[in-house]
């Protein structure tokens, strides 16, 4: 099992922060390797809404699934079908005054066929990518008014 935790602070209000993040529609514009990612329920988003999402690794299309919503705070989505590394991820938003906040986000996963065998290379490219996405959101949320749309 790979479980990696990154943290990042953000100058923006933790409500701005966390409906950008927790809309996943956004992920193409801060997450690399992200094609696309369509909701396929009806909004708001709440428990049990779904969505897929595209990656650029073989155009693979990964169904994901709303499990845990705490508005304003934290969602928790776990891969369905069509993952080639099925995860829980749950992103935290904690306000720390008017316009400053911290993002979290936890991921737990289980590499599927040989990469089970390489683990640890496995979970340190995925914190580097992780980060780096991070960094991104922290940029993007940073440096516009309005978070850009995808």
């Amino acid at each position: 099992m790979i479980n990696i935790t990154v943290r990042t602070e953000i100058n923006v209000a933790a409500d701005e922060a966390f409906a950008y993040t927790a809309d996943h529609a956004n992920n193409a514009a801060w997450q690399r390797g992200i094609q696309s990612t369509t909701w396929t329920s009806a909004p708001p988003i709440r428990v049990g809404s779904t969505y897929n999402q595209t990656a650029d690794f073989k155009s693979t299309v990964t169904a994901y699934e709303v499990t845990a919503l705490d508005p304003g705070h934290s969602i928790t989505t776990e891969s369905r079908r069509g993952a080639t590394f099925p995860v829980t991820v749950t992103r935290t938003v904690v306000p720390l005054g008017e316009a400053r906040c911290r993002v979290t986000v936890d991921l737990a996963g289980r590499p599927r066929g040989l990469r089970w065998l390489l683990q640890p290379l496995v979970a340190n490219m995925v914190r580097k990518s992780i980060e780096a996405d991070y960094r991104r959101l922290k940029r993007l949320l940073e440096t516009t008014d309005e978070p850009a749309e995808p």
